[in-house]
């Protein structure tokens, strides 16, 4: 039977903005706006969708490196948002982030091998020898040699890079690992790599991963479910092979449909069609279903009703109206 270890319920972030005019009432800006999913020990669910959708900011949230304005985050049954600061520092040992820009989120001035040792040290885990030859096994781990351990950061290429981040987010061996866009910054060929990395990682520590990512593609070679975002909302959900398959959201067809084709003479929309339009502002969202300003196939109830996400047979969970008419 599987077991849950994330579970996150009715999760949000509102921001308020500064008025433009003076006396006038601050904007609210919705980055995340009532999501709600649950992740199996050992699984890999995909968070997907367009920039500013709030994949990012769902992420930090779950780790409380933000405060949520709503809602609930739960890690093997403890809700991390009651945690004291004291509870909470214990449980961020079995949560863990890899970042976007490998490069950038490593400290310019300190050796990698320093680096990868860090968290131990904050956390107070064994002596300076014992953290630094652990820092060795796990630059081994993940496919570097303990050599480059003196090495600075700016000595590195991008792979190698994303290589020694995932190396520090591993070394306190935790449950949760969220990958926010762990490859879309490198090339192609390194991307390849670095994902059957992940796979090896997971397959060999039993680590549960949250992966976001705006490639659809990347997302269905690696996640085992897919969350679709759209304007701080989940509009559909389910297993990754049939929700490529057989997508039911008019957004999730349009993005399915966006994935480049590698066959000569087939084009890179299939001649279906890109999206109209741009994504509505999250400060002043469209009434309704925040899609229907760009759904070819809204109806007078889309613009006047908001659909919820529920369960159309099999785990497959949708936020439409149209489904009412299949």
């Amino acid at each position: 039977m599987s077991e849950t270890l994330l579970s996150v319920r009715d999760l949000s972030k509102h921001f308020r903005l500064k008025p433009k005019k003076l006396f006038a009432q601050p904007p609210t800006l919705k980055a995340v706006d009532g999501i709600d999913f649950d992740v199996e020990k050992g699984e890999t669910l995909g968070l997907v969708g367009e920039s500013g959708c709030g994949k990012t900011t769902a992420a930090r949230l779950i780790l409380r490196l933000i405060e949520a304005t709503t809602g609930e985050v739960k890690l093997a049954g403890v809700d991390i948002f009651k945690c004291s600061r004291a509870e909470l520092q214990r449980h961020r040992r079995e949560m863990q982030l890899v970042f976007q820009d490998p490069v950038s989120s490593l400290n310019p001035r300190m050796s990698v091998g320093i680096g990868i040792a860090e968290p131990l040290r904050f956390h107070g885990i064994g002596t300076k020898a014992e953290r630094y030859t652990r820092a060795r096994e796990y630059l081994k781990i993940v496919g570097l040699s303990g050599n480059y351990f003196d090495r600075l950061p700016h000595e590195f290429s991008g792979g190698q890079a994303q290589r020694v981040g995932i190396a520090r987010a591993l070394i306190l061996r935790p449950k949760l690992l969220i990958l926010d866009e762990p490859v879309s910054s490198l090339d192609v060929s390194i991307r390849a790599q670095i994902l059957n990395l992940l796979l090896e990682l997971q397959a060999e520590f039993g680590l549960t991963y949250v992966f976001i990512s705006h490639d659809l593609s990347v997302v269905k070679r690696i996640c085992d479910r897919t969350a679709v975002l759209y304007l701080g909302k989940i509009i559909e959900l389910d297993e990754s092979d049939r929700l490529y398959r057989d997508p039911l959201h008019p957004y999730t067809q349009a993005l399915i449909k966006a994935i480049p084709v590698a066959k000569p003479g087939v084009k890179s929309v299939r001649e279906m069609g890109a999206l109209e339009g741009d994504v509505p502002s999250p400060i002043n969202p469209p009434t309704g279903c925040a899609f229907h300003t760009r759904c070819p196939q809204a109806m007078d109830r889309c613009r006047q009703q908001r659909p919820r996400l529920r369960d159309v047979g099999g785990g497959h969970q949708v936020a439409c109206f149209l489904l009412d008419h299949r």
